[in-house]
């Protein structure tokens, strides 16, 4: 384990599923953490009585809540981006509303909260988007608008990777494959289609994604910014 103490962590987006390993990670590894969550009250609450972690409610959607909240921490050593919609469908009859909605939490979100986080944040911070393994590979129909979302963040990663560099603040992406969440259950009904894909034949867990966050985080990963790290049991070799 990595040791957090007198690290500040914001995760946005940290109710539940992978955000909620990942609060639970760096508390249970010494850092001061804050997350958000827009309507998971009940398991916001739950969580933070847990870890000793404080929960705000913000909407990911908002780009002036968003920036309100990072801001608002004041200097932060590491920024989590978990908060993350999913639209997928037939591209001609899927909501336009939705699919800007989706834009604005997945993409806007991500960028907006780094820059402010960077305005802030001491040489050597760690800034860390969740994205998606569907950034390089969609073997599917229906989720044309959703893969983009996921592989804007890989210029998003590699642009400000060199915007902040100089000040050693890292800027990374985690590409995970299908996760066991609420949002995607092992045992949910699209869950062999998916394994087909993959060469280890299994969801993740969110452990194992929080493991990754705490990876790039810590002192072993000074060097490593604009990368993508997939973790999706081969889906997209």
């Amino acid at each position: 384990m990595t040791d957090f103490s007198n690290k500040k962590v914001l995760v946005l987006g940290g109710s539940r599923g992978i955000g909620a390993a990942i609060v639970r990670r760096f508390a249970h590894d010494g850092a001061t953490v804050a997350f958000t969550y827009a309507g998971s009250h009940d398991a916001a609450q739950v969580l933070a009585g847990e870890t000793g972690s404080r929960a705000i409610r913000s909407d990911a959607a908002d780009r002036q809540a968003v920036i309100e909240v990072v801001s608002g921490e004041g200097p932060l050593d590491i920024l989590v981006v978990n908060a993350g919609a999913l639209v997928m469908g037939d591209p001609l009859t899927l909501d336009a509303d939705a699919v800007d909605r989706m834009i604005d939490i997945n993409v806007r979100a991500p960028y907006h909260a780094a820059v402010e986080a960077a305005r802030r944040m001491p040489d050597g911070g760690r800034i860390i988007v969740i994205g998606s393994t569907n950034g390089d590979r969609m073997p599917f129909a229906g989720g044309a608008a959703y893969a983009l979302t996921k592989s804007a963040l890989q210029g998003l990663a590699r642009g400000l990777a060199r915007d902040f560099g100089a000040r050693g603040i890292t800027v990374n992406i985690i590409q995970p494959g299908p996760t066991d969440t609420d949002m995607n259950p092992a045992d949910g009904p699209m869950s062999a289609m998916m394994h087909d894909f993959m060469a280890i034949k299994r969801h993740a867990t969110g452990e194992e994604i929080a493991g990754l966050a705490a990876y790039l985080a810590g002192p072993e990963a000074g060097i490593v910014t604009g990368a993508m790290h997939t973790i999706d049991g081969g889906f997209a070799a």
